[in-house]
């Protein structure tokens, strides 16, 4: 699906967003939808959220979603799989916990096993592996964190060893890397300085230079990239803004500009966003473009906390929300 050329709209297309991600579940019979099967838990995370921001919450049936993520479980490992009978990886096993969150059916949730199960993928360095096969990444470590946080078992985790090694992923420019000596990516800074937030130690980002870093990542055309010398991109909307509102930053960014980047990559025809304008919209595009715009202040969007990535008001119940910056608004229609 190709983003509709012509004049960029001034205004976020909500009902055909709407009707977009609904309609993503009729997609069976074509290869695409079978080809991203290990995308599917977390792209029902990512539609799930898009509509809560949007404030459609009830689009999508809800005790089917249920159904579906509970079908994601993987028995012999105790976690969660991106799609039924697939091997449980921690990636999943966060948006599952997500949805289910959101939906208020934790209940369904077997904690034990779950907690058990991230645990057994910390390594000695205090990094994260995603699943048994052992890759690492830092993108882990904060669904680890993320997903302990969320179940309320935190005080499972041994926080200095995983904040150390946190530190160590740490570069020069003040950003974070996928693992130690890797390059800074904004993708990555988020899931570092989330992961930092939660666990309430902020202190170990030098605020200033990382402020710094993220605001370079505007590009004249008002997007955001996700590292120097690379194309804008959507999804860097939120990687980049989440960060510096987190940091209480997000003033360093001229807003306006990347408002205008966002609605101009939106479908005009059969809605949902893509990466740039002109290119092909999916699920991934159109969750962070609403996200990075309800982090804006857009109008009647719902309040994102930018550390979960999951509406405001449920991490505000959960009693989650601790010492960062609270989000920036911005009154456009003040």
């Amino acid at each position: 699906m190709k983003a509709a050329a012509g004049a960029p709209p001034s205004t976020l297309l909500t009902d055909l967003h709407v009707s977009y991600i609904k309609n993503l579940a009729n997609g069976t019979d074509d290869l695409a939808y079978h080809l991203s099967a290990h995308l599917r838990m977390n792209a029902v995370y990512w539609g799930l959220t898009a509509l809560c921001i949007m404030k459609h919450k009830d689009a999508l049936d809800r005790d089917e979603m249920v159904e579906f993520t509970m079908s994601c479980w993987d028995e012999e490992a105790g976690a969660f799989g991106a799609h039924p009978e697939h091997d449980a990886h921690i990636l999943s096993t966060l948006s599952a916990i997500q949805v289910l969150t959101i939906q208020g059916a934790t209940d369904r949730l077997d904690v034990p096993r779950i907690v058990s199960f991230i645990l057994s993928l910390q390594n000695p360095s205090g990094s994260f592996s995603g699943d048994k096969f052992g890759e690492t990444d830092t993108r882990f470590t904060y669904c680890a964190v993320s997903a302990l946080s969320l179940l309320g078992q935190l005080d499972k985790l041994d926080v200095d060893k995983t904040v150390g090694y946190l530190r160590r992923c740490r570069n020069f420019d003040g950003g974070f890397g996928s693992k130690e000596g890797s390059e800074s990516h904004a993708a990555q800074v988020w899931v570092c300085v989330g992961a930092l937030a939660i666990l309430d130690r902020l202190d170990q980002i030098d605020g200033q230079m990382l402020g710094w870093w993220l605001s370079e990542r505007q590009l004249p055309n008002g997007g955001l990239n996700g590292r120097p010398e690379k194309l804008e991109d959507v999804c860097y909307s939120f990687w980049v803004l989440s960060s510096l509102s987190i940091l209480g930053k997000l003033k360093w960014i001229e807003p306006d500009a990347v408002t205008a980047f966002i609605l101009s990559a939106q479908d005009l025809e059969l809605g949902g966003i893509s990466d740039r304008p002109g290119n092909v919209v999916d699920v991934f595009h159109t969750i962070f473009g609403v996200a990075g715009l309800s982090l804006l202040g857009y109008p009647d969007l719902a309040d994102l906390d930018p550390v979960y990535c999951m509406p405001a008001d449920i991490i505000e119940r959960m009693g989650l929300r601790k010492g960062w910056v609270a989000l920036e608004r911005r009154a456009k229609d003040a």
